[in-house]
């Protein structure tokens, strides 16, 4: 009797699960290169209206050189859409963050930092040594290829450019995105200016439109 009992509830709880994932609503922010983000904006607005773009940002980055360039993009929709463009997030090596409006709502502060792997690390060891409370609520990295070219500062001939470009690329940029929750009000233009300095892209939550 109590293994039947067991058994139903279960059962039960797999049915909720599936149909709070058809009919509640998350957001998410995909990150990666430009044909990967291409992709999910397409996928989006195939969806019928069942998941919004809520922005997408194209960023270049130089360093010494080369400009390191990725895009990502927040989504906000169907929970069931959502984990379908996760799926081929992960599969094609972007990185993907998710959540709802709950988090949204509960947590304290939420900002999302998006930028290359090292200088999050860099930026996240910087607030902890200001002695700031946060927390680290999700992350997530790029598995796949970030673009990589010569900056137009470099004078050399394009066919040149194009030889050089497999020696590059070899070094592969790994990007990160992170989810943290800033507990108290007063430090969040901090955490802003420390991020924002590292030429890390901030969401702040409080600017973002969510819908119920």
């Amino acid at each position: 009797m109590i293994e039947d009992n067991i058994r139903i509830l279960r059962e039960a709880a797999r049915i909720t699960s599936k149909d709070d994932v058809v009919t509640s609503k998350c957001w998410c922010l995909v990150a990666g290169n430009v044909r990967l983000i291409d992709d999910i904006a397409y996928r989006a607005i195939a969806s019928k209206d069942s998941v919004k773009i809520l922005f997408r940002e194209h960023v270049a980055l130089t360093e010494g050189k080369l400009d390191k360039k990725f895009d990502f993009i927040m989504l906000i929709g169907n929970c069931g859409k959502i984990n379908e463009f996760e799926v081929v997030t992960r599969n094609r090596g972007g990185a993907f963050i998710k959540g709802s409006n709950y988090s949204v709502e509960n947590e304290p502060n939420l900002m999302l930092f998006v930028a290359p792997d090292d200088v999050i690390r860099n930026s996240v060891s910087i607030i902890e040594k200001s002695g700031i409370p946060f927390a680290i609520l999700q992350e997530s990295q790029t598995t796949g290829f970030i673009d990589v070219d010569l900056n137009s500062d470099v004078k050399l001939p394009g066919f040149i450019k194009s030889a050089l470009k497999p020696f590059y690329k070899v070094n592969e940029v790994v990007l990160s995105t992170i989810l943290i929750s800033v507990e108290n009000d007063k430090d969040v233009r901090k955490v802003q200016s420390i991020a924002t300095s590292k030429k890390i892209f901030v969401i702040d939550f409080k600017y973002i439109v969510t819908e119920d």
